[in-house]
């Protein structure tokens, strides 16, 4: 579950920016906006279950970078403070999506904005989830690169 939380935006925006053209306009903006939903859903879950029961999770991927002293893994924690984040960034990236579902209603290039935003919104949730500070710049920096792309838009 806590990784379908950081899954969902990122396959929503390979949908939307790679099948958004098969698939058609209105059913990627649909599946982005369901996945987004989706994870302000599992994101409420998380936060009763990590605050209620007081059991923050951690979750070690993989190693990512291993020199001498310096360890960095692809990992991500759970806590209450990201718990509560984690609610936020998605509430309000799910109510981002639905208003720019009507804002770009007669935009041709609709699918790719809302790939943007789903590939914004999961920079914003590594970037809040993320255990070590490696993780966090690279949160940090996607975020910076998806302002760029949805500016540039």
């Amino acid at each position: 579950m806590y990784l379908t939380i950081l899954a969902l935006p990122f396959i929503s925006f390979l949908i939307a920016v790679f099948a958004g053209r098969f698939i058609g306009n209105y059913s990627s903006v649909f599946f982005s906006s369901f996945c987004l939903i989706i994870c302000s859903v599992l994101s409420i879950i998380v936060f009763m279950e990590v605050t209620f029961s007081n059991s923050p999770c951690y979750l070690c991927l993989t190693n990512w970078v291993s020199a001498d002293v310096l360890v960095c893994d692809w990992s991500f924690q759970f806590d209450p403070i990201t718990s509560i984040m984690l609610v936020v960034v998605t509430f309000v990236s799910s109510l981002v999506h639905l208003y720019s579902i009507e804002y770009m209603a007669f935009d041709p290039h609709k699918t790719r904005f809302i790939g943007y935003l789903s590939l914004f919104t999961f920079f914003m949730l590594v970037l809040v989830s993320a255990d070590n500070f490696l993780l966090m710049f690279f949160g940090w920096e996607g975020i910076g690169l998806s302002s760029f792309l949805l500016i540039s838009f």
